[in-house]
């Protein structure tokens, strides 16, 4: 994983977790990698990981399983969801909308290309899904 400059390291790590779940490669019940595991995949100190894992927990994204592990939460999707699309509302839209008001675009031809790139990722599923 490479880290921008531009964000602590713990929350790309949370970033991370949160693709995982809203991907469902990470599902409600199911096992997450230990802190020293993850702190080995992703090259970092086992104490930055720890801070992503309190971080989850105080979100009740995680649950710790005292002597087991760490284990996603039944409401970890649902969750993981809200705090995305808020980050996004604040942060990232802001900058789009910017931008499009820089370049004079209308909503009307950013939702043009949106529905053009669903399309296509709706395509794509599908195909990969036929192989």
């Amino acid at each position: 994983m490479e880290f921008s400059k531009h964000k602590s390291i713990y929350m790309q790590i949370a970033d991370y977790f949160f693709g995982n779940i809203l991907l469902g490669k990470w599902k409600p019940g199911e096992k997450v990698p230990s802190v020293r595991q993850l702190a080995i995949d992703l090259e970092v100190n086992p104490n930055t990981v720890m801070r992503t894992y309190t971080l989850m927990q105080d979100k009740n994204i995680i649950v710790n399983q005292r002597g087991i592990g760490f284990y996603v939460t039944e409401e970890a999707p649902v969750k993981v969801k809200e705090i995305v699309k808020a980050q996004f509302l604040s942060d990232d839209l802001p900058e789009v909308f910017s931008t499009m008001e820089m370049l004079g675009m209308e909503i009307q031809e950013l939702t043009t290309h949106f529905h053009q790139w669903k399309s296509t990722q709706i395509q794509e599923h599908h195909e990969k899904d036929q192989q």
